[in-house]
């Protein structure tokens, strides 16, 4: 066992001072004198016996002994919360292949030179015929995947949530596959006109079924766990992330359908690739508190859902009617920032200004809102005792109530404040 040098030197130094005492006070030494330095002495033999004694340390070299890490509880509940999710969702996450008859291109004999006279031809020894070819389409087509998507189950006789924008394509063919391996071949019962919803039907039955959580509980920070089958290859994939925003309105694009508004949006960094398109963004309790949409551009783990609240009335309208049942107003509009409001030197700072466009007047023909006595350059403030702002669109206020109830709106026209009542027509 190696000695450090420091220790040595205040070992010598003692025995030193205790002979001195000794000789000059020995009676003294005899009492407390002697046990006080001896109490130093064997304390300092007590650091020897627990010094490190690792022989391949140098002379003098401090050793710092160190414990062994242990895990924080709290994390290994965590990770078993997530593992927890997603053994109870993953069962009831199915992947969605879109399939087409695409035509069979195929290379065709031509004459380049077949508009030539047949004397400048011979003159400049041009030849046709078979020796030139050019692609062309003979009619023949051949059945290929062009896409993919996820989606959930959310009625054990089949009943399928996805995103529209997976089953646009009326003249493709939707099969969806199941966990456990199963094929089927679907059908798309309704698409939702105003939300990136549809519904698609599978003959089966006793299938594995989502339970839908309460999107208007998620909080900032929150976990968000999205399963889905990332690029249209990897099913079941699991990424794990937070909700990082709330309510955005975003504006999203994609081949076949051009662009959509769509407002009231979750935002989280849980990756959403393409192929995750339809698939549910899941909460630690394996409820599903949102629909994958869309993913930024240009960006790292910025991609939005929309929140499971905002489409329970059209799965339960599909329950009930076979097709998605949307209230319907009749009026287009402009949602009201600081800024518009300072430009148009409007009376309120929030609401939605009923304003027509190119696409078609402020207020409908023969529509409940024409009925209602509601007119262009109104500001509807209040629906049914809900503000309009932003995060809270007239959209979204609209779609919480059924075609054919009646709501009371709050509209300011030229400064004054008054009350109208609609009945909700049916899109």
């Amino acid at each position: 066992m190696f000695i450090k040098k420091k220790y040595i030197w205040g070992v010598a130094g003692l025995v030193v001072i205790l002979a001195v005492a000794i000789y000059i006070f020995p009676k003294q030494a005899e009492a407390n004198v002697f046990q006080d330095i001896w109490g130093s002495l064997k304390s300092q033999f007590e650091v020897f016996n627990n010094s490190p004694s690792d022989n391949s340390s140098s002379v003098g070299e401090e050793i710092e002994k160190t414990e062994p890490v242990v895990l924080y509880k709290p994390a290994v509940d965590y990770e078993n919360a997530v593992i927890a999710a997603v053994e109870k969702a993953s069962p009831a996450v199915v992947s969605i292949v879109v399939t087409k008859d695409l035509p069979i291109i195929e290379q065709c004999p031509y004459d380049p030179f077949s508009d030539i006279p047949s004397e400048l031809k011979q003159y400049f020894n041009l030849q046709g015929g078979s020796s030139f070819s050019r692609p062309c389409n003979n009619g023949k087509t051949e059945r290929k995947e062009v896409g993919g998507g996820t989606g959930f189950i959310v009625d054990a006789g089949g009943l399928v949530i996805t995103n529209k924008h997976v089953v646009f394509d009326e003249k493709a063919s939707y099969t969806v596959l199941t966990n456990d391996g199963k094929k089927y071949d679907a059908k798309v019962l309704a698409r939702d006109p105003n939300i990136d919803l549809a519904v698609v039907k599978i003959d089966a039955g006793g299938l594995p079924v989502l339970n839908l959580g309460n999107s208007d509980s998620v909080k900032l920070g929150q976990t968000a766990i999205t399963i889905g089958n990332a690029l249209g290859e990897f099913r079941n994939t699991v990424s794990v992330g937070v909700i990082s925003g709330l309510a955005r309105t975003i504006t999203a694009s994609g081949e076949g359908f051009g662009a959509e508004k769509i407002e009231g949006v979750l935002q989280t960094d849980a990756a959403i690739n393409p192929g995750n398109s339809g698939g549910p963004l899941l909460n630690l309790k394996g409820e599903v508190i949102g629909i994958n949409t869309a993913m930024a551009q240009g960006a790292q783990s910025v991609g939005f859902a929309l929140p499971i609240n905002m489409v329970k009335k059209s799965i339960d309208s599909v329950k009930t009617n076979g097709k998605i049942v949307t209230p319907y107003l009749g009026v287009r509009y402009l949602m009201i920032t600081d800024d518009l409001a300072v430009k148009e030197k409007l009376s309120v700072k929030s609401g939605a200004l009923i304003r027509g466009g190119d696409d078609g007047p402020a207020v409908v023909p023969e529509s409940p809102a024409e009925k209602a006595g509601i007119l262009a350059e109104d500001i509807i403030t209040v629906v049914n005792g809900e503000e309009i702002k932003d995060g809270n669109s007239l959209v979204a206020l609209l779609m919480k109530h059924s075609a054919g109830e009646k709501v009371k709106l709050k509209i300011m026209r030229k400064g004054k404040e008054m009350e109208v009542e609609a009945v909700l027509g049916e899109r």
